[in-house]
């Protein structure tokens, strides 16, 4: 069998190759008699049109550097009650109302007209709640030792304590403090009542001391504020940030190059001979220039009525709180600049505030006496919630430390210019009926909490024997702290109203479980004109809450030493030195469409706008006003054979006493960010 299976592979391996000889064969004969021999020996050319490209844009060189420079934000407002949905269906009936949805669907009608039909269905609103926290921590801590000096710094300033103060002062001068966020109804009634209560008592303002720090306060307070405040003033109009930010130059758009035909103009110069290039000597370092921005923009309109009735109390805050603390404290060598140090721009600090009231376009009824004589009602059974609660925090480590030395070429070192941002954007489109029934009580908030913290002494000092007599330029300020906060109430009624004998009627039959008997709030004037009344029944608490809370802290002490080269000095250097220029931004914006344009509360009434805006600065010498250069000269070291090798630590543990070379400043060891984010 095993042979058999041997023979018959070797006759398919036969029968195979007769085949591919027979292949062979054919093709040569085809070959011969193919009669497109001669076409395909010399082929036609192909028809080819002409393609015409042109280029008239010049491709501009790769720049990596793009600043992140936020823009002034526009808050959307919608009209209010401008989308009113879908009309009142029209029925054939006479005077009668609508029962609730799970009631049997008929006509109820206190007339001898009586006309059944299928009750319209209105949808329930449901709540709607966001929950969101951002944060950003950053460490940018550098060291940098260039320039063939051969020295070593061992200059180390602690400045935790220090910022440890302007964070515990600036918690001790706002009201607010830390808040946890609020998960229930429960907690957000108790923190709006809670809020207005701490606001109400809050009475401190003008100039004082908080914690060793320069404070000043402007508090307002009413039942409505209105205009724009700007540190404690009442202005026409707001601020631009575009004309506040630093480094304007980087900001300004460069103009589109104008295309133009014909031959252009080329100049340029030769030179020939022998003889040493000359080379432009520089240093420049970038250690500042750090951005910081929170962002929030929220546009409330979940819930419109023309009518809202409360049974119990209405409670009603509009709150902005703005904080901004820095210490901004130099010490400069008088070497840079060649004995005479130029004025740099001070650190800039801005509250800005807005409240804004919008009176509603409300819908055009006519005239004509004509009132709903039907009504259809949907219910939400206990609390229904509105909260927006959005919290956002920044924390920014950017002490640098450099040792430089001009050594004959172009230096350029960027040892900050980090930014970080968070953003939020909500736009909540609900529902819109004619009038809502609340068996408890309203609670209505709009809560900004700002809060901007710098920490910029910056350390310039010369060692001995640095001479120059290049050009020199130094900047350590420039900062801006930017608080800007915007409230709009839109649609709302201009006073709480007390309630008629109708409404209350109303109230207290859809508590006890039935439709309202007395119909008189039916002839409300909110209603006139319209056919039948979409009504809802929330048998708890209409909770209302905005809350947004943004910090930004930035530490940005920077030690820079200056020295000579040890092989070749180059005194004809230029040196530019930047330290500052640092931006904190906060920006907030609520357009809260009130659920109501007319309000009747059966309970208590409580209305109260508050603004307070504060500033805390620090202003003792930096390290008591010491000479820079002498500082620097005793900092450093020259670096020998031994002091390449690798410390043990035995000389401090021989004598039980520090290194007698080190000149560690340090104010205390403390955490300066347990306070805020515990």
């Amino acid at each position: 069998m095993y042979s058999a299976k041997i023979t018959e592979t070797i006759a398919h391996f036969i029968g195979l190759f007769q085949l591919s000889i027979e292949d062979a064969r054919m093709r040569e004969a085809h070959e011969k008699f193919d009669p497109d021999r001669e076409v395909h020996k010399d082929p036609k050319d192909l028809e080819t049109a002409p393609v015409k490209v042109t280029a008239p844009y010049d491709l501009d060189d790769f720049n990596p550097d793009v600043p992140y420079r936020p823009l002034d934000t526009d808050i959307y407002m919608p009209e209010p009650y401008g989308y009113a949905g879908l009309p009142f269906p029209e029925y054939p009936h006479s005077e009668g109302m609508y029962g609730r949805p799970e009631t049997d669907g008929a006509v109820q009608n206190t007339s001898f007209k009586s006309t059944y039909f299928s009750t319209p269905q209105i949808q329930p609103p449901g709540s709607v709640v966001v929950y969101s926290q951002q944060t950003v921590e950053l460490s940018d801590n550098d060291y940098v030792n260039m320039g063939g000096h051969g020295l070593k710094s061992v200059l180390h300033i602690d400045s935790s304590a220090v910022m440890a103060e302007l964070i515990e002062g600036s918690l001790q001068i706002s009201p607010l403090g830390l808040v946890d966020p609020a998960g229930s109804a429960e907690t957000v009634a108790s923190l709006v009542t809670t809020t207005a209560a701490t606001l109400d008592a809050y009475s401190a303002g003008g100039e004082s001391q908080v914690g060793g720090l320069a404070a000043s306060t402007f508090v307002a307070k009413a039942g409505t504020l209105e205009g724009v405040y700007v540190n404690g003033e009442l202005v026409e109009t707001a601020p631009v940030l575009k004309d506040h930010l630093p480094n304007q130059d980087e900001t300004e758009e460069t103009p589109e190059p104008k295309l133009t035909e014909g031959p252009k103009e080329a100049s340029g110069a030769v030179a020939h001979g022998e003889g040493a290039v000359p080379i432009s000597t520089s240093v420049e370092l970038e250690a500042g220039s750090n951005t910081l921005v929170n962002e929030v923009v929220i546009t409330n309109n979940w819930l419109q009525s023309n009518v809202l009735a409360v049974a119990g109390d209405h409670v009603q805050l509009n709150a902005i709180v703005q904080t901004n603390a820095y210490y901004d404290s130099d010490l400069v060598s008088s070497a840079l600049c060649g004995g005479s140090l130029a004025a740099d721009k001070a650190t800039e600090a801005l509250n800005i505030a807005s409240f804004k009231h919008v009176a509603s376009t409300g819908t055009t009824h006519n005239e004509s006496g004509v009132f709903p004589k039907a009504w259809a009602i949907t219910e939400v059974k206990g609390d229904l919630m509105m909260v927006n609660w959005l919290q956002q925090f920044t924390f920014m480590s950017d002490h640098d430390t450099a040792i430089l030395a001009a050594s004959g070429s172009k230096l350029s070192i960027i040892a900050g210019d980090n930014t970080s941002a968070n953003q939020v954007s909500l736009l909540e489109l609900g529902f819109r009926y004619d009038l809502i029934f609340v068996g408890g009580n309203v609670f209505d908030a709009n809560i900004i909490h700002q809060t901007n913290i710098l920490l910029d002494n910056d350390f310039i000092g010369a060692v001995g024997g640095f001479q120059m007599s290049g050009n020199g330029s130094v900047s350590t300020g420039g900062n801006l702290l930017w608080n800007h906060a915007n409230i709009v109430e839109a649609g709302g009624a201009s006073a709480v109203n007390p309630m008629s004998e109708g409404y209350l009627s109303a109230l207290q039959d859809f508590a006890e479980g039935k439709d309202p008997s007395l119909k008189d709030f039916m002839h409300d004037a909110a209603f006139a004109g319209l056919l039948g009344l979409r009504v809802l029944y929330i048998s708890g608490d209409l909770l209302s809450l905005n809350y947004i809370s943004q910090t930004n802290i930035l530490g940005d002490s920077d030690q820079v030493t200056l020295a000579m080269n040890a092989l070749a000095a180059r005194p004809d250097a230029d040196w530019t030195i930047s330290t500052g220029s640092n931006a904190l931004l906060n920006y907030a914006g609520i357009v809260d469409v009130d659920t109501g344009n007319t309000i009747y509360a059966g309970g208590g009434i409580y209305s109260d706008e508050v603004l307070i805006q504060a500033e805390l600065v620090k202003s003792d010498p930096f390290l008591g006003g010491q000479d820079p250069n002498a500082l620097a000269s005793e900092a450093v070291v020259f670096l020998g054979d031994g002091m390449l090798t690798a410390d043990t630590g035995d000389q401090a543990q021989d004598h039980g006493s520090p290194n007698p070379t080190s000149h560690t400043i340090e104010t205390a060891s403390c955490d300066p960010m347990h306070s805020m984010v515990a």
